[in-house]
């Protein structure tokens, strides 16, 4: 008898590979069914919380093409200081307006309404800045928001308000928070009103806790329409949640006037869907509309940033709490991380020194001008009517001539807007 041969100690070792290889195979099908099924959830939840009915009666057959020109979702920017205060060349200037007035529906205040650039000095208060930062965006149709009325970091307060004795900084904030909310008072509709509680306590610590809870009824009583929020960072990709809800619940508990959420979107090299998505169902729970309010990628690496920005627009658009979402800057010469003092050495922003777009501009414009953006022709039955599913938001119809717009608002009923092209809007 031929005894067997041995297998060759090769075999298990090769064998393990083999195995291990389709493990990794299995678990990449596996991550790709995942993703698959993510985005898929992703696109339903937009589909779902994004878009409405549109019903237009036109002539019987007749074709109807609807086109949309403005979002309702907020996609906004901060606006830099040196667009408006001369030290921009005019090559750049004209590019800088035209690139936020094409690219934008809201914008920021990102330095010029901070107590350290409005006064100075004490008592000699100048919104001069602010307010051609403001005149030209209501000129541009661009929704403002205020940031911000104070900052609860020691470092960012002004050193004469440092130096006021507890009574004296007490109706100096009053004061602050009244005359910027009375001067805007119907201009600006929201406003961060003390900037990163859970990172600075300079104002508590001096006057106590409640002192935040006053910050907020000074500004409600100057401008009882204004959303005043809260505003921090560290939510979505860091360790602050746990504190940041219980401060929201803490505030609202004392009767603070809280009427929205901010969370800033500063991330590195990605970002990660799952905990933003579980950061902002834990915050829905209080109801009130959340905003991204300082999305940037910090990195050099273009793919990274066009794929962050992806992912996290995606998913805040998908999710029905939040509103809006605005990037920290947008041109690579006019961005706080390509500055020394914060930055990175050759950071881009969205578009580049000369004006060329990154792979990231190219992502946003792909996502809120194109996937998400409404241009269809449909052909009205033969009663004449035509119901088409659009993004929220305005839009022009036009059918044999005859041409209307109308806004679709996710406030009002799913089938909310209703165009009679022979007899105007209903």
């Amino acid at each position: 008898m031929t005894p067997a041969k041995k297998i060759p100690s090769l075999a298990k070792p090769t064998m393990r590979l083999v195995l291990a290889a389709l493990l990794c195979v299995f678990l990449a099908n596996c991550a790709a069914v995942q993703s698959i099924r993510t985005e898929r959830d992703t696109n339903m939840a937009v589909l779902e919380h994004r878009t409405g009915i549109l019903t237009i009666h036109a002539r019987p057959r007749a074709k109807v093409r609807v086109r949309q020109m403005r979002h309702e979702f907020g996609f906004g920017a901060a606006v830099s200081n040196d667009a408006f205060n001369g030290r921009m060349n005019s090559g750049d200037l004209w590019m800088y307006r035209k690139t936020l007035r094409r690219n934008f529906n809201s914008a920021v205040h990102e330095n010029a309404l901070k107590w350290y650039s409005t006064e100075r000095r004490q008592g000699e208060a100048r919104y001069d800045l602010a307010d051609r930062i403001l005149d030209w965006c209501e000129a541009n149709n661009l929704t403002m928001r205020g940031h911000c009325i104070f900052w609860a970091k020691e470092r960012f307060t002004p050193k004469w308000v440092q130096a006021l004795d507890d009574e004296t900084l007490l109706r100096t904030l009053e004061t602050r928070a009244k005359d910027v909310l009375a001067r805007y008072r119907g201009r600006i509709g929201e406003y961060d009103v003390n900037n990163e509680m859970t990172h600075g306590r300079f104002f508590a610590d001096r006057l106590g806790d409640d002192v935040r809870l006053k910050m907020f009824q000074w500004c409600r009583e100057a401008d009882p329409s204004a959303v005043l929020y809260v505003n921090d960072y560290s939510i979505l990709n860091g360790g602050s949640l746990e504190k940041y809800d219980k401060q929201i619940e803490e505030l609202l508990a004392a009767g603070a006037p809280v009427g929205g959420i901010g969370v800033q979107g500063h991330f590195g090299e990605r970002v990660d869907v799952a905990k933003v998505r579980r950061a902002l169902d834990r915050l829905a729970r209080f109801g009130l509309p959340i905003e991204i309010t300082e999305f940037d990628m910090k990195t050099l690496d273009e793919k990274a940033k066009a794929r962050g920005l992806r992912d996290l627009y995606r998913t805040a658009f998908a999710h029905p709490a939040v509103e809006g979402i605005l990037m920290w800057g947008f041109w690579q010469n006019a961005h706080w991380l390509s500055s020394k003092s914060f930055g990175l050495e050759g950071y881009t922003a969205l578009w580049r020194a000369d004006w060329t777009p990154t792979p990231a501009a190219e992502a946003y414009r792909d996502l809120v001008f194109d996937d998400w953006w409404t241009d269809t022709t449909v052909r009205a039955d033969r009663d004449g009517v035509a119901r088409v599913r659009v993004f929220f938001g305005e839009h022009e119809i036009e059918s044999a001539g005859q041409r209307a717009t109308a806004w679709v608002r996710r406030a009002e009923s799913k089938d909310n807007a209703i165009v009679d092209l022979l007899g105007g809007t209903r």
